[in-house]
């Protein structure tokens, strides 16, 4: 059973979540949360599996709430998908930074957010549509953090290389077709490099590539 906290300061966002995810017979709400504050207490209660976090909530907004759970090494198993709008995209790419698995546009379909939830539990990263790596791309190439092109020597070739297409948005599945190796061979591959990195989940190891110029921005196979 998928254990899910949700975090909203709108009550009938709540309700809309709630109502859709405690109907799977996989997913069960965990517990509710009206501002960051609460959200990290809930969080440390209850240590749900997902976290479907807001950003704007008085308090606490969702990017540093966000940056609390996953900067706490008893958190670690708990993943954070970041709820968000176009206005407000800006936030995005440093909240995926902070250790985000993901984000959502709030009027996203009912069966992406169903399946966005049961993909962060599974370790994927939520960087599709296409449209959503374009966005990942961008804010890498703005960034004025410091690249991590020094990492990428701790990486063989092959993990580069696979590296590379993790960046560009492939599943192990496609890029096991990718590279004529199994889906288990891929996996293998993605995580001793993610272990290497330092890398939380997908998502960051995403953000990596960018950084360290193994992808750049438009690269979207």
């Amino acid at each position: 059973m998928i254990r899910v906290l949700l975090a909203d300061d709108q009550s009938l966002v709540r309700a809309g979540f709630r109502a859709l995810l405690d109907a799977q017979p996989d997913i069960e709400v965990a517990g509710e949360a009206a501002d960051g504050e609460e959200a990290l207490r809930r969080v440390r209660e209850l240590r749900p599996d997902v976290v479907l976090m807001d950003i704007r909530m008085p308090l606490l907004d969702g990017l540093a709430a966000t940056r609390r759970i996953t900067s706490d090494p008893a958190l670690a198993d708990v993943k954070v998908v970041v709820l968000t709008t176009f206005e407000v995209d800006e936030y995005v790419f440093e909240a995926i930074r902070a250790g985000a698995s993901g984000f959502l546009v709030k009027d996203t379909e009912p069966d992406e957010l169903l399946r966005a939830v049961r993909a962060v539990v599974e370790g994927d990263a939520l960087l599709s549509p296409g449209v959503t790596r374009r966005l990942i791309a961008e804010f890498a190439a703005r960034s004025k953090q410091p690249t991590a092109a020094d990492a990428l020597a701790r990486l063989t070739e092959r993990e580069r290389e696979v590296m590379a297409l993790v960046g560009i948005g492939l599943s192990n599945e496609e890029i096991a077709r990718r590279l004529v190796v199994s889906p288990l061979t891929a996996k293998t591959h993605v995580s001793r490099t993610m272990v290497k990195l330092g890398a939380r989940d997908r998502a960051q190891l995403v953000v990596l590539a960018y950084e360290s110029g193994l992808v750049r921005p438009g690269w979207l196979g």
